[in-house]
C-alpha cells in the first residue's frame, strides 16, 4: 500500500469514527488534541499527507481502536482491549481539586448532554448556596464557583444540547430547607429558587430540565456524553463507562424518565418559581 493509499484507507476510517461517535469536526479536534485547522487537513481529501505518530496513537486511544486498523495495517478494530476498560473508576477531583467532568464537557463540546444532577443543577447554583455547601472550605468554595461557571459556559455555546432530569422532590426539600438543606436560610433558599426559574427561562430550549415523580423512579447522578462516554458520579469517584451497549441501556432509561415525566421542559421554570419557601 503506497502513500496515497494508506491516508485515504486512514481517511475513511477516521471519518467512519467521527459519524459513529457524532461529533463535529470541532469536538473531534478538541477530543485528540490538535487543531482543527490540521484536522481539516488530514481529511480533507486535498493532499495524501498521513498524520504524525502521536496523533495516530491520540485517535487509537479516544475511539479505542488500533492504530495498525486506522492506517489500513491491519483489518482487527482492537475491540478485546475495548472491551476490557469499558467500565473504570475515576477520582472526582484530582490533585490539584481539578474535575474529571470539566474535561469531559469540553472534549463533548457538539454532542447531546444528558445530565441527572446529584442534588442542584450546577451551573445554576447562587454564591450563597455554594457557600452552605463548601461550609468552612474556602478551597470548596472557589472550586464549586469555577465548577458552575464552566457549566454555565458549556450551557450557553451555541451548539449545546443539554437535557436535564431529576426527581421533584429533591427540589421540593431544598425548599423547605429539609434533609441537607436544613439550616439554609429562607432567604437564601427562595434566592435560589428564583435563580433556578431565570435560568431555565434563560437556557431554554437548548437547556431543557425535565421532572419525575421520585416516589415511583430513579435516576443514579449521572452524565451522558452523546454515545461516546457516561459518567455515573458515586461521591468521591465516578463510574467512567464507555462501553457503547452500556452507555445505550442508559440513555434509553434516562429517555425513559422523560417521557413519563410529571413537569416538562417548557413547564419547569414556572412550576419552579411556584415552590413555596416556608421560614425554619
Amino acid at each position: 500500500m503506497d502513500k496515497r493509499q494508506a491516508a485515504a484507507r486512514f481517511r475513511e476510517r477516521l471519518a467512519a469514527l467521527q459519524a459513529g461517535a457524532g461529533l463535529t469536526q470541532t469536538a473531534l479536534a478538541t477530543a485528540i488534541g490538535i487543531d482543527r485547522s490540521a484536522l481539516s487537513q488530514l481529511t480533507s481529501g486535498a493532499n495524501p499527507r498521513l498524520p504524525r505518530a502521536e496523533t495516530v496513537i491520540s485517535i487509537a486511544r479516544h475511539f479505542h481502536v488500533s492504530a495498525d486498523w486506522l492506517l489500513g495495517l491491519s483489518e482487527d478494530r482492537g475491540t478485546q482491549p475495548q472491551a476490557l476498560t469499558a467500565v473504570e473508576t475515576e477520582a472526582a477531583l484530582d490533585a490539584e481539586m481539578r474535575t474529571a467532568m470539566e474535561r469531559w464537557h469540553a472534549e463533548a463540546a457538539g454532542q447531546k448532554v444528558r445530565y441527572v444532577p446529584a442534588h442542584l443543577p450546577d451551573l445554576m447554583r447562587t454564591e450563597a448556596v455554594i457557600a452552605f455547601q463548601a461550609q468552612a472550605s474556602e478551597q470548596e468554595r472557589r472550586r464549586l464557583q469555577s465548577q458552575t461557571r464552566t457549566r454555565l459556559h458549556f450551557s450557553r455555546m451555541p451548539e449545546s444540547d443539554i437535557e436535564t432530569c431529576m426527581p421533584m422532590q429533591a427540589l421540593e426539600l431544598f425548599a423547605r430547607g429539609q434533609g441537607i438543606w436544613r439550616g439554609l436560610a429562607a432567604r437564601h433558599r427562595a434566592e435560589q429558587r428564583d435563580h433556578i426559574a431565570a435560568t431555565l427561562e434563560m437556557l431554554y430550549p437548548a437547556f431543557r430540565l425535565y421532572l419525575f415523580d421520585g416516589r415511583s423512579r430513579f435516576a443514579p447522578p449521572m452524565t451522558l456524553f452523546g454515545y461516546t462516554r457516561a459518567a455515573v458520579y458515586t461521591g468521591e469517584h465516578y463510574l467512567h463507562i464507555r462501553s457503547r451497549a452500556l452507555i445505550h441501556d442508559l440513555a434509553h432509561g434516562f429517555d425513559s424518565h422523560i417521557r413519563h415525566a410529571a413537569v416538562h421542559a417548557h413547564e419547569a421554570a414556572e412550576w419552579v418559581r411556584a415552590l413555596p419557601v416556608p421560614e425554619l
